[in-house]
This record gives structure tokens, C-alpha cells and sequence, in this order.
């Protein structure tokens, strides 16, 4: 098989600026593991080595998560060089809970406030 990945996945979701993107990810074995990588604009995004890659995709999606990237799935496109065009499902990646106390920005201070407004008091 050579240099060439032995899957590649489709990735799509809003990056750190709330930009719509869908970019190519390479799956590729490294001995018993597997890494999946991300090359989007000036950022090479590299998974840790995993036992499948499926959590290859689920680590890469994290480390895009810590990044600031929402929204983000992912689907299988090519498969040891066939290509399953859009055959396959979506898998999601949830989004990362933010706790409200952590929130910045206009956003959070709005909810803090709404918070302390509509809190219930014991009668």
C-alpha cells in the first residue's frame, strides 16, 4: 500500500472563527496503532496513536475541540483506496460542555445575570 492512507474520512464543522470548513483526514496505521491527521489552512492537527480509527478520529476531534472547533463529523469516504463517496453515516462529535461560570464574552455575562434573575428561593 505504500505512503497511501488506509482510510479517509471526511471532517466537517465551524473552526475556532465560526467558519464552515470540510477537509480530507488521513487514517493511517503506525505498526499495531493508528493516527489520524488534519492539514487545514496553516495547522497540522495530529491524533495520538489508537487502537482503532475510530478513536484515532475521536482523539483528532478532540485535540480540534481544545482548539475551539464546534459542530464537528465525520464519515468514512475512502476505504483502502475504494471510494464510498457518501455511503456512509455521519458520526458526530458532541461538543465540549462549557461551564457557565467559565463562559466569557457579552454571552456569558448575559446568562450569569438571567441566572441570578430566575433563580428559585425556598418559600
Amino acid at each position: 500500500m505504500g505512503n497511501e492512507a488506509q482510510e479517509k474520512h471526511l471532517i466537517a464543522g465551524l473552526d475556532e472563527r465560526a467558519r464552515g470548513f470540510t477537509r480530507m483526514v488521513s487514517v493511517e496505521p503506525q505498526g499495531e496503532a493508528f493516527r489520524a491527521s488534519l492539514q487545514y489552512e496553516a495547522h497540522v492537527v495530529v491524533s495520538a496513536d489508537a487502537d482503532s480509527p475510530s478513536a484515532a478520529l475521536a482523539d483528532l476531534a478532540r485535540r480540534l475541540h481544545e482548539r475551539g472547533y464546534t459542530q464537528l463529523r465525520s464519515r468514512l469516504t475512502f476505504a483502502g483506496g475504494t471510494y464510498l463517496g457518501s455511503q456512509e453515516q455521519w458520526v458526530e462529535y458532541a461538543d465540549p460542555e462549557k461551564a457557565p461560570e467559565t463562559e466569557g464574552g457579552f454571552v456569558g455575562l448575559v446568562r450569569r445575570i438571567l441566572r441570578v434573575f430566575t433563580r428559585r428561593t425556598g418559600d
